[in-house]
């Protein structure tokens, strides 16, 4: 049998792939999901229930245990390269487009929903949003979150890849954008793909360069968030933020910002 959208990996199959067994199988699982959600699965099913929105009359139970044997984890899997996961048996490029929809659905949700709500100052739900969209990133990204008065996001910008340093990082170029999109507070956030969260000597002053610049201008800093495995480091929450204002007003005095 050629391979095609039902039979992506072109394996032979059982005579009836869509009997009574698999068939009340594939429904058995639907009504969970509806009922219960993701938590009442285990990995592998979850997998397969990625895999049925490429092949959805073949029984995806045998590759999906194959893929997590291979990939370890679910994260894992999700985050394969598309050419090593059509090295599973059983699995074939419209599984590839399922998985990769699902993940595009996912972060435009996510980012959406940060784009029409205040921030209220939660890192948690940043780090929600970035951590879907930044995870997989084998090199650096420095993003910035633009925000106005009432912290609602007006845009969202990713300004270079590579090692944060303060040869790549210039705080003119974000203040010209904060004033282009009329900003009054601005968020940090740039990922660590060693997958330790914990900020570097470089990553403090470059955060402490970015306060003081945005205090000349009259804007707020609210957050740098670090993203690393699963996990974050906030400097807000770790109270730097609030230190290097501090000192900011320490040397320059309270007038020291443009801006009302």
């Amino acid at each position: 049998m050629s391979g095609n959208l039902d039979d992506p990996g072109g394996e032979q199959h059982s005579p009836d792939p869509s009997g009574p067994d698999f068939s009340g199988h594939r429904a058995r699982m639907r009504q969970k999901f509806l009922q219960a959600g993701l938590s009442a699965f285990l990995d592998y099913e979850i997998i397969e229930l990625l895999l049925t929105l490429g092949t959805p009359r073949r029984d995806c139970r045998e590759p999906a245990r194959r893929a997590l044997k291979e990939f370890r984890t679910l994260r894992g899997v999700l985050e394969a390269d598309p050419c090593d996961l059509q090295r599973v048996p059983g699995i074939g490029e419209a599984n590839v487009f399922g998985i990769r929809l699902v993940q595009a659905v996912a972060r435009r949700f996510l980012k959406d929903r940060m784009l029409s709500r205040p921030y209220c100052r939660s890192a948690q739900e940043v780090f929600d949003y970035l951590y879907h969209a930044m995870r997989d990133l084998r090199k650096e990204h420095f993003k910035v979150m633009f925000l106005d008065a009432k912290n609602q996001i007006l845009e969202e910008k990713t300004l270079f890849e590579g090692t944060v340093d303060s040869s790549a990082v210039y705080p003119r170029e974000i203040m010209k954008d904060a004033l282009r999109f009329d900003a009054a507070a601005l968020i940090f956030a740039h990922n660590h793909p060693s997958g330790d969260p914990e900020p570097s000597f470089c990553d403090r002053e470059i955060t402490k360069e970015l306060v003081f610049a945005a205090r000349i201008m009259g804007l707020k800093v609210l957050d740098h968030l670090v993203i690393g495995n699963n996990r974050y480091f906030s400097f807000a929450e770790h109270g730097l933020i609030s230190d290097y204002d501090l000192l900011f007003l320490s040397v320059h005095g309270k007038n020291g910002g443009r801006r009302d």
